[in-house]
This record gives C-alpha cells, structure tokens and sequence, in this order.
C-alpha cells in the first residue's frame, strides 16, 4: 500500500522524495506549485508498505499506481529524482509532461555501492524511546522527520526498509536518452552528493541553486522556484 496526500487545483505535480525521507520533506514546496500536488511516501518510507525487492522501476510501479490518468509534472529528489527520470520514460504509464530531478548522486564509487549494500543488509534496530528512533531516522533521511519511526514491542525503530539502500546505481544517461519529456537537472550549490562538476557533465544546462545543499526544498523551499518554473507551475 502506498500512502499519498493531495492538494490543491489544477495542474497536476507529482513530488518523490529521496532515500530514507518521507512525503513530508515538501511542505514547504507545494504551495509554491500553482495547481494540484500528489505527494506519495515510497515503498517501504513513511506510511508505505515495503516491496519484496527494490529497484528504479519497481519504485516507479508503485508510485505510477497512484498517479491518475492524464498528463502531470514529475519532481523528484535524490532517489526520488531518479524515479521521476523512470517514470518519464513511459515505461510505466504515466503521461509525464515534464520532469525534474534535484540532488541526484550521478556519480557513484565501487566502495560507495559496497558501503549501500552493507546498509540494505543490517536489520532494523530498535530504540527505548521514540526521542531516539526519531533522531536516527533524521540520521538516515538527512532531515528532520516526524513520520519516521514505528512502535517496535517496547520500543521504537526508524520505519524505513534498510534493504531500500540496496537498489543501486542508476543508469542515468539511459534514462535521459528515454525520457519522452523535457527534462530538468539541478543541483544546490553546495550538494556534496551532487557536485556541480557531474551536474554539467550529466546535463550541460543543469541548474546550480545557489546557497543551498543536498536538500534544497527543506533548506530552503523558494530555491527550487526556478525548477517549478521549467515545470509549468512556479
């Protein structure tokens, strides 16, 4: 089951957040979009149930069960971002107008890959109290959730399926090369994960956002205007 929230009237947004965050990481984003937003968690995030095994396109099947027929705007970050990428390729059924991708690592080392498949391997750990299963959450998101943690017996532990960090490396130039709709690639100026560098390499017309890091649309929600505005709706 995934859990979505919706809002607004009009033209249609989809927002996917990225590895180990919840929908709730684009509060301050939707009311900058001038028409409706649907906002899923991911399998195996927040709400949402977990799948059997993760990959980009099993990601993209279950948010494409939620998304309703006719043409929407797809922004997605990080993990999310790579998911918007799938989805616009029209592999999966949605009438994808245009598409954003904020913060994608494009760039990733074989003792990265090793270290994400250490991660997916770790079982879930338990808390005392929800204080802590909240803050180790925060940890593995890199912002600050409330919909992060579940009660576990006597204690608490972080919602997210670990084996989530097991889904790999994208094949992004695959996924630009099959998008069947315009494409954005930005980055905040200081994202570590995404360095300008690999931005432009990735996308010669990528779109640096000044002031902020690897999570624009928490830091600073106004930033990501500009993306908003190459999606129809700023």
């Amino acid at each position: 089951m995934i859990h979505v929230e919706r809002g607004g009237s009009g033209p249609l947004l989809v927002l996917l957040h990225g590895l180990g965050a919840t929908g709730e990481v684009w509060r301050g984003v939707v009311d900058r979009w001038n028409g409706s937003w649907l906002v899923p968690d991911l399998p195996g995030h927040g709400r949402s149930g977990p799948l059997e095994r993760y990959s980009f396109g099993s990601f993209a099947a279950a948010v494409a069960s939620v998304v309703p027929a006719g043409p929407v705007a797809v922004l997605g970050h990080s993990l999310g971002g790579v998911v918007a990428l799938t989805l616009a390729s029209g592999w999966f059924g949605v009438d994808v107008s245009a598409v954003a991708g904020v913060g994608i690592k494009l760039r990733w080392t074989a003792e990265e890959l090793e270290r994400a498949a250490g991660l997916a391997a770790r079982p879930p750990k338990v808390f005392e109290t929800r204080a802590e299963a909240v803050d180790r959450a925060s940890k593995l998101a890199g912002v600050p959730l409330e919909h992060g943690v579940v009660p576990d017996g006597p204690g608490w532990r972080p919602v997210l399926d670990m084996a989530a960090f097991g889904v790999g490396a994208p094949d992004v130039a695959g996924l630009l090369s099959a998008s069947k709709a315009p494409i954005t690639l930005a980055a905040g100026e200081h994202d570590r994960m995404c360095p300008e560098v690999d931005l432009h390499a990735a996308a010669p017309g990528g779109m640096v956002l000044a002031g902020v890091g690897h999570n624009a649309h928490v830091e600073q929600p106004a930033s990501l205007d500009p993306v908003l505005a190459r999606l129809g709706g700023a």
